[in-house]
């Protein structure tokens, strides 16, 4: 094998990654060898403090198990819920907090971070779409080990239906993607592809809001679901990476549909914008806000409130 195919190998293999390490870090640092301090536990597991607002009872945490070496287990356990996705999961708590009956769909959800929340913190069911095995995997122990009303469903969401093939990233599970390509990968699996519209139809659910972060793709699984917008109008909060052409086709897709476009960067309440424009400063300020109606200061004022509950989520600094 040349050096790319063994890091691909090594990489798809955690029990080859785990053994490798353990060898690596015998050796000394001159050699390839690794410090053992900065070598990640071979399973990772802590608590996750759930947000509580004023005046509402406080929850038990979310007991976490996971990979040692997964992206977003460890900011977890490093930065908690406020470090990871604060802003706009304040704003989506708000949304379910007025919105109508419905579940809560989360697309590319890797360990369900926020499908999670929303049965927690909301008492919503929830779809977590995860098409990577180990990943889905994870999410659903950690479903198991809390008792969510969270269905994980091992599936990709497109613009067609079929099986395709998910490109594994060599340097985080957060960047496995279905376009070729796109980045350098360690090894492909074929997953099933679905629309969401198709996908609906079958399940018979009525979704009340989505989360989709699926990086480029965030157009086609729009586009897969332009039938379930229409006649549902579920709140729709999507991370809109920049200078992809994401933001274009994302206008030319929710135009006709009559949404509120809000960019969910900073604190709310967040100001109606009429152009999608991508953010370069921080990834936590790539998430949008799709709304069926104008937001109401009621709901702006409710997420102020769910942000403040969240940034006390973050653990204790060591020691």
């Amino acid at each position: 094998m040349v050096p790319g195919q063994v890091r691909a190998f090594v990489r798809r293999h955690p029990a080859v990654r785990h053994a490798t390490r353990q060898i690596r870090i015998r050796l000394p640092l001159r050699l390839g060898g690794l410090d053992p301090a900065l070598v990640p536990p071979r399973v990772r597991r802590f608590d996750l403090a759930l947000p509580v607002p004023p005046g509402r009872a406080a929850l038990p945490p979310l007991r976490i198990s996971a990979p040692g070496d997964a992206r977003v287990p460890r900011r977890l356990e490093a930065d908690g819920l406020a470090g990871h996705c604060g802003g706009p999961l304040s704003v989506l708590l708000a949304a379910l907090d007025a919105g109508r009956p419905g579940a809560v769909l989360d697309i590319g959800a890797n360990i369900g971070v926020w499908s999670a929340v929303a049965a927690a913190c909301a008492g919503r069911t929830a779809y977590a779409f995860e098409p990577a095995p180990r990943v889905a995997a994870t999410a659903r122990g950690i479903v198991r080990d809390n008792g969510l009303d969270v269905r994980v469903v091992e599936l990709a969401l497109s613009n067609h239906s079929g099986v395709g093939a998910l490109h594994l990233s060599p340097v985080a599970d957060t960047a496995n993607t279905l376009a070729p390509g796109f980045r350098p990968g360690a090894g492909r699996v074929p997953v099933r592809v679905d629309t969401l519209a198709h996908w609906r139809e079958g399940a018979a659910v009525v979704p009340a809001a989505a989360v989709v972060d699926t990086g480029d793709a965030v157009p086609e699984v729009v586009a897969g679901g332009l039938e379930v917008l229409r006649r549902f109008r579920p709140w729709l909060l999507c991370a809109v990476p920049p200078d992809r052409g994401v933001e274009e086709r994302l206008m030319a897709l929710l135009e006709p549909l009559d949404y509120c476009w809000y960019h969910l960067c900073g604190a709310p309440p967040h100001p109606l914008r009429a152009v999608i424009a991508g953010c370069r400063c921080r990834p936590a300020c790539r998430m949008w806000l799709f709304a069926p109606d104008p937001v109401s200061a009621a709901v702006w004022a409710a997420a102020a409130a769910w942000q403040a509950a969240i940034d006390a989520c973050r653990p204790p600094p060591p020691g």
